[in-house]
């Protein structure tokens, strides 16, 4: 997100290396992670051994274990190791021992909301050889935390079209007027904590220790959040990490520490910071579960175009491998956490439009960390992630969805960016065999953020809104289409970024009534308008995926 209204700070746009260098053969020394080697801990070459699933029956944990040949140890027993996410091999504590086989199942306490909690670990399985613990399989995570959800609240969906609102604008019905179904809002975690020591701190008792929250930044959510259900509107919230909270330090990653960014990446490498992610996940999931009385969130962002280093998941670190594995990590504690306390909640990562060119040089490529990430899921445990893809102009102030600059646009794998023209190459790649979630289903896909300038004439936005609208309409599997933002921002508009429907005097462009027109009785009036603009049917353009570029870089002069 590159920027919030109200009470929200203003941003801006800005896992390990590799650490599998399997042996030739035998055993190798484990490699502890970032933070150094565990002494004792071996792990085999090739890992023989895989971990089916992990899956909560009951109040228990069962992993289905297979392999084609049991790896010989001192007493023929597999042992069941749960980790905590910044614990590598054989560190963690042994859940369960089963006599090994080429297929078993290993079952142990889940224990949830307690010191032990198996919730947000992950599992390995070792062999005991020469007197020493072996490492056998690659971690797994529990993938069915919705297994003891209390909650199964229905999703408030009611069509695609959203918007990032302007708060001022929502007590006087202009909000509503406006027709839109979702809303999408910042949640800085940095500012939603608070200690025992400060008056009206709400506590919340979790895994065996209290954690407070501050109650009058979470009261101006409960009552917003309120406020949107009230209106039919569906909740996406983001979370973000912006370092600053005087009680939640403990959440900035070690590799994040001291630096200077509009986001830091979430602190998954200790015992203070894993505790403290799981317990504001675990918050947010009750209160927003539609249940108590606070209202409902039924999507929820990890981050914000994460594959953005430098500005939004900010690591030292310059590895993909390294900052995609935290996370990994984190998402995973998020995933589990929400999930265990409202069944039909949909946790998204979040990636920007640049997907074989980068322009910034500390970014990484929007493909390479979609790939990686997707490599991780499906190997430590396929669960039912959500995408979270913004698919803006290239350049962000080029004013034509329709006709983009040749040069980064293109009807190919290999296109540099990813807009609203070429979003068929995402939604295509999203139906490979690799990405499907376990049910072999298209996961959800959400345009939560996208935006179009009126810096360079209102006409432009205008078509452009319609026809990015009109595109993701036609893609059934995309499930929001959220305009960037309701009112123009006066930081942004210095990069010809006038992406509201409104401007700074409250006055309201020609965009706002194509926006609210669209998904209506009226739509074929805004259609109309958008073809005239544009110079061609607009229906015909996206039903026949007529795809216009245009010579240049994309420069506006």
């Amino acid at each position: 997100m590159r920027g919030n209204e109200g009470m929200m700070r203003r941003l801006r746009k800005m896992i390990l290396a590799m650490i599998i260098a399997a042996a030739a053969f035998g055993f190798m020394s484990g490699y502890g992670g970032a933070w150094g080697e565990l002494p004792g801990t071996v792990m085999a070459a090739g890992r023989p051994v895989a971990i089916e699933s992990c899956q909560i029956s009951g109040s228990s944990v069962e992993c289905r274990i297979k392999t084609a040949s049991v790896p010989a140890s001192d007493d023929g027993k597999f042992y069941i190791y749960a980790d905590e996410v910044y614990q590598d091999g054989t560190a963690g504590k042994v859940v369960a021992t089963v006599d090994a086989g080429t297929s078993v199942t290993a079952s142990f306490p889940l224990q949830y909301n307690t010191a032990d909690s198996n919730l947000s670990r992950k599992f390995l399985v070792a062999v005991k050889s020469g007197g020493q613990m072996v490492q056998v399989s690659d971690e797994h995570y529990i993938t069915n935390p919705e297994a003891i959800a209390a909650h199964t609240s229905p999703r408030k969906s009611a069509g695609i079209k959203g918007i990032l609102p302007d708060l001022t604008k929502c007590s006087n019905g202009e909000l509503q007027a406006l027709g839109v179904s979702q809303v999408v809002y910042n949640l800085y975690v940095d500012d939603i904590c608070s200690d025992a020591s400060v008056a009206g701190a709400i506590p919340f008792d979790y895994n065996g220790q209290t954690y407070y929250f501050d109650s009058a930044m979470v009261g101006k959510y409960d009552s917003m959040i309120r406020s949107f259900n009230a209106y039919g509107m569906q909740v996406t919230m983001v979370l973000l990490n912006g370092g600053h909270g005087a009680y939640s330090q403990d959440l900035i990653h070690p590799t994040a520490q001291g630096a200077d960014c509009p986001g830091y990446a979430l602190n998954v490498a200790d015992a203070s910071g894993t505790n403290h992610l799981k317990a504001i996940a675990a918050f947010l999931g009750q209160r927003y579960s539609g249940t108590a009385g606070k209202g409902q969130v039924d999507n929820w962002i990890l981050g914000n175009e994460v594959n953005a280093r430098t500005s939004w998941w900010y690591t030292s670190s310059t590895s993909l491998d390294f900052n995609v594995n935290i996370y990994v990590k984190a998402f995973r504690i998020v995933y589990n956490e929400l999930k265990s306390q409202n069944a039909n909640v949909r946790v998204y990562n979040s990636i920007d439009q640049e997907w074989n060119r980068k322009s910034n040089p500390g970014s990484f490529l929007a493909k390479e960390y979609l790939d990686q990430f997707n490599y991780y899921m499906n190997r430590e445990g396929n669960i039912d992630w959500s995408l979270s893809f913004h698919p803006y102009n290239s350049p962000l102030y080029d004013p034509y969805a329709w006709n983009g600059p040749a040069v980064w646009v293109k009807n190919s794998i290999t296109t540099p960016y990813i807009t609203m023209q070429n979003l068929d190459i995402l939604i295509d790649y999203m139906h490979r065999s690799e990405f499907l979630n376990p049910a072999g289903q298209v996961r959800s896909i959400s345009l939560a953020e996208i935006g179009y300038t009126s810096s360079f004439g209102t006409k432009e936005q205008e078509a452009s809104v319609a026809y990015g609208y009109l595109k993701a309409a036609s893609l059934p599997d995309v499930d929001a289409f959220i305009l960037f933002r309701q009112t123009d921002d006066a930081h942004e508009m210095e990069s010809n970024l006038a992406l509201g429907l409104y401007d700074l005097n409250g006055n309201k462009k020609p965009a706002y009534y194509i926006y609210q027109s669209l998904g209506t009785a009226n739509e074929a009036s805004a259609k109309a308008r958008a073809s005239e603009i544009i110079g061609m049917d607009i229906d015909e353009m996206i039903s026949k995926d007529i795809m216009w570029t245009r010579g240049g870089d994309g420069v506006v002069q």
